[in-house]
């Protein structure tokens, strides 16, 4: 039968399907990032967004697919993790925005809401580059625009925009060399062509997955992830027990809805706030001691709706709803300061050294996360809260998290920045540059400026056979990253340390840090420090035990 046109539950099982599909295949993305590091998570992370926006589908499944569309648009925004996941999470708000107002859509209508989704993505990136994610919605789009033209039945519509971004991805290698040179296709854009496919079989009423229903969020970070809040916090340390959230419907005849006052007369109830609103409804999160207060506040101005309460004291491994990340006090508090700080710095860390030794130079709040899991745009909106602070830095210390960081930023009110670091040696120097009595504005410049005169070097192994940039690497040899770039390899993890030294210690390094891993036994760091100072002596080396997986060794060198 000819579908010609497309209403919001129907949108909503293709946005299920396209989950599924996604999660199904997740790993199989991860193994088409290019470099062969054991830190491969492009899937991970648009698994994770996807889920996040389906998740919230789920909760606002109805015949009007503006509105469907607008609760996937917010699903992944707060969910978005890593540069594929928050460009996912664009593309879906620009298509929410072009529909936000019609019931059901014909092809056209369709296909022009992909359009604006490309156009949204597009400005959302700061240098786009070809041969990504982004050239594979940009191509689809532009099919889909055109088929339209002639197609009002979805299915063939959609076949045709499935069929383009096939071949789109399949160009990817021919746009960006070193696709070609790996020889894989583009990670994110496979991403989108998953969900892609999960709307089309959806819409032929076939089955893409095993999965009968998403995974949780819990579920899914358990799996992919290590450990869980709990072993951080004990239950005597929380302030405010009950985790609620619920949505508001918004009525005539209740109270004019405002953000800005809503949650600051939600903000005397507890902590943990989050507020996320558009015309039709408002989504809160908070943690308080009167959930029956809150909600009785919410009614001032509609209906309630998605509503959820838990015992965080008698469900301590619930803590948070969607998502768990570390709370990373020494003490394992993680109480909410009673008066606003004049400046609070979020920082992002991969492991309990260097957690720490970022606390030790000025860190206020630090989450984990990194290269093996990616915080995703709520779990630094919700650091950013906890520090309770009038100015608030967020250093991302990964390329892969400075957009959510971004994305972050926006949704807060307040003044919060971005200094946009991409290796812990620079959050450590862009920390150490901070300035307490000047403005934000100064201190994102000065601090950014400090970041860009350090070295990062890193040791890690092979997961996977590849040639690049004139090496043959084989799985588990160790690697030598200078700078981002594979530079040494070796079946010696010493002796690959060494090489990569020899490689970035110049007559103009001064000092040299050394942050080893895990993996790195005594010796090796005993023998790697003696390395340097007899032959480099006039190199100050300075050594700590970062605990940081999967990279036996990380280099700053200024």
């Amino acid at each position: 039968m000819s579908i010609t046109s497309l209403e919001g539950k129907r949108f909503a099982e293709m946005v299920i399907q396209g989950a599924n599909n996604l999660a199904a295949n997740a790993k199989m993305v991860d193994a088409l990032n290019v470099f062969p590091v054991p830190d491969g998570d492009t899937g991970t992370n648009m698994n994770l967004s996807m889920t996040s926006g389906a998740k919230e589908v789920q909760n606002n499944v109805q015949e009007h697919i503006g509105k469907v569309a607008g609760a996937l648009s917010k699903g992944l925004l707060m969910g978005a993790r890593g540069n594929s996941g928050v460009i996912l999470s664009q593309l879906f708000r620009g298509f929410g925005k072009a529909i936000e107002g019609k019931n059901a859509l014909t092809s056209k209508e369709f296909a022009a809401a992909m359009q604006t989704g490309v156009e949204t993505a597009y400005k959302a990136v700061m240098k786009p580059v070809e041969g990504t994610i982004l050239t594979v919605a940009k191509d689809a789009a532009k099919k889909a625009v055109s088929s339209a033209e002639t197609e009002s039945d979805f299915v063939t519509f959609m076949e045709e925009v499935v069929k383009e971004a096939r071949a789109s991805l399949n160009r990817t290698p021919d746009l960006l060399p070193v696709l070609k040179e790996v020889g894989v296709v583009d990670s994110g854009g496979q991403g989108l062509l998953l969900v892609y496919e999960g709307f089309l079989a959806e819409l032929k009423g076939e089955q893409v997955s095993e999965y009968a229903t998403l995974p949780s969020m819990d579920e899914m970070v358990s799996a992919e992830h290590h450990k869980s809040v709990q072993g951080f916090m004990n239950t005597e340390d929380i302030e405010f027990g009950y985790c609620t959230e619920f949505m508001v419907r918004f009525e005539e005849g209740k109270d004019a809805f405002s953000e800005e006052t809503f949650r600051n007369d939600l903000s005397a109830y507890g902590d943990s706030l989050l507020v996320i609103s558009d015309e039709e409804l408002a989504k809160v999160h908070i943690h308080s001691e009167q959930p029956g207060q809150v909600l009785s506040y919410g009614q001032k101005y509609g209906s309630l709706i998605n509503m959820k309460i838990e015992n965080m004291r008698q469900q301590h491994s619930t803590i948070m709803n969607e998502t768990s990340h570390q709370l990373n006090s020494e003490n394992g508090e993680a109480e909410k300061p009673k008066e606003k700080k004049e400046y609070g710095i979020v920082t992002v860390s991969m492991g309990e050294g260097i957690a720490e030794l970022f606390r030790s130079i000025g860190a206020t709040y630090v989450i984990e996360g990194g290269q093996t899991m990616n915080p995703s745009t709520e779990d630094i909106v919700k650091a950013v809260e906890e520090v309770n602070a009038e100015k608030v830095i967020i250093l991302p210390n990964n390329k892969n998290i400075i957009m959510a960081a971004n994305q972050a930023a926006e949704v807060i009110s307040g003044d919060v920045v971005v200094v946009p670091t991409k290796t812990v040696p620079q959050g450590m120097a862009a920390l150490l540059a901070f300035n307490p009595s000047v403005s934000n504005e100064e201190n994102q410049k000065s601090m950014t400026d400090a970041s860009s005169y350090v070295k990062t070097g890193q040791v890690t192994f092979a997961v996977r056979d590849t040639s690049i940039d004139g090496l043959s690497i084989q799985k588990d040899d160790f690697m030598g990253i200078s700078e981002g770039k594979i530079v040494v390899t070796g079946k010696e993890r010493l002796e690959t340390a060494k090489n990569l030294l020899n490689e970035m210690l110049d007559e103009e390094a001064e000092i040299l840090t050394i942050l080893f891993g895990e993996d790195a036994s005594e010796e090796d760091v005993n023998a790697l420090t003696e390395f340097v100072e007899e032959k480099y002596e006039d190199v100050e080396v300075e050594v700590y035990n970062g605990k940081q997986p999967l990279y036996s060794f990380i280099f700053s060198i200024e």
